[in-house]
């Protein structure tokens, strides 16, 4: 008797729980299913060209890089994102144009990157190409983004420029300066190029940091040579040597040189110096700027100082060295 109500208990127990599993599972049937975003799919559209929803886009990594201008030159890759069919990477022309499939030519120069991204979408859309297009427009190869250095550099050229550069980054960048480099800077800048600016480097780049110029893209920067002058005839060191803002004098570049010999005609001196009417010869009183009796000549770019040899000083030299040389034989002579 015990045994059979406890079956029976057992089986309303089990009865029980199968009903409300049954709730449960009409429960779970009324309830809608979660949404998943779905993969993109080709639109059944009489268009010749599948129409495709895209769902995201790429971006620069950089903000600089999105509001940088696209220029003739560049090399882009244009990329659109779930159809790597019309992925395509190409140069933008001498027009500022840029050819991509299905949309032709667009005018890209002069756009930054996000507005670039803007006019290929439309593009796209209009044409009826793609819905809802999401496009990404990277820079490769930047020509339109850089600065050119010319001049008295190591390694003169084209250097991009991305972000906030100036002048000593340039330089830096080209190698740094040249020993024949002068010390003015030529900057000229793309969209005004009739107006240049020029500057002076100090001697010491880091004396100076008003110098340190900002560049934007599309700066032409040229570096002078310094100019030179030249010591000839009877001096120690005969050479040239360089000159900047005609600072150079006569006494300084003789020092350079290495001054005088003895058998230097010092009041015969003179400066050769190229004008337009023809060279012309410039009497230097070396013998009183030497004593400070004269003021000191100033140099300009191009000058040649000549010290000619004095004709009785050599003679006398000589007769003075045949003698030391007579006498030092009689010497020997006598001494055997």
């Amino acid at each position: 008797m015990i045994g059979s109500q406890r079956n029976d208990r057992s089986l309303s127990v089990l009865a029980c729980v199968i009903f409300l599993l049954a709730l449960v599972g009409i429960a779970l049937g009324q309830m809608p299913a979660p949404s998943h975003p779905s993969l993109p799919v080709a639109d059944s559209s009489t268009h010749s060209t599948p129409k495709i929803k895209t769902t995201t886009s790429g971006t620069p990594s950089t903000q600089s890089e999105l509001n940088s201008k696209l220029g003739t030159g560049d090399l882009v890759e244009v990329s659109v994102y779930g159809v790597p069919e019309l992925s395509t990477k190409a140069r933008i022309s001498s027009s500022g144009d840029l050819y991509l499939p299905l949309i032709d030519y667009v005018h890209v120069a002069d756009l930054t990157l996000d507005e670039a991204q803007q006019i290929i979408e439309k593009r796209l859309s209009d044409g009826g190409f793609v819905n809802n297009p999401h496009v990404s427009v990277l820079v490769t190869e930047s020509s339109s983004q850089a600065v050119t250095i010319l001049g008295e550099v190591n390694r003169p050229g084209t250097y991009p420029v991305i972000g906030d550069r100036r002048l000593y980054d340039v330089i830096s960048a080209a190698g740094g300066l040249t020993d024949k480099a002068g010390k003015a800077v030529t900057i000229t800048h793309r969209d005004k190029p009739k107006e240049s600016s020029t500057i002076h480097l100090p001697d010491n780049l880091s004396d100076n940091v008003e110098s340190n110029l900002p560049v934007s893209a599309g700066d032409t920067i040229v570096v002078s040579r310094a100019g030179l002058v030249y010591v000839v005839g009877d001096v120690s060191r005969p050479s040239g040597f360089l000159i900047e803002d005609n600072k150079l004098t006569v006494l300084k570049a003789l020092a350079l040189a290495g001054g005088t010999t003895r058998t230097s005609s010092l009041n015969d001196s003179k400066l050769l110096r190229q004008t337009p009417q023809g060279v012309q010869q410039i009497p230097v009183p070396l013998k009183k700027i030497l004593r400070a009796k004269a003021p000191d000549e100033p140099m300009m770019k191009g000058d040649i100082l000549f010290v000619p040899t004095s004709g009785a000083k050599t003679v006398a030299y000589r007769g003075s060295e045949a003698i030391m040389a007579l006498t030092t034989a009689l010497t020997i002579v006598a001494l055997q």
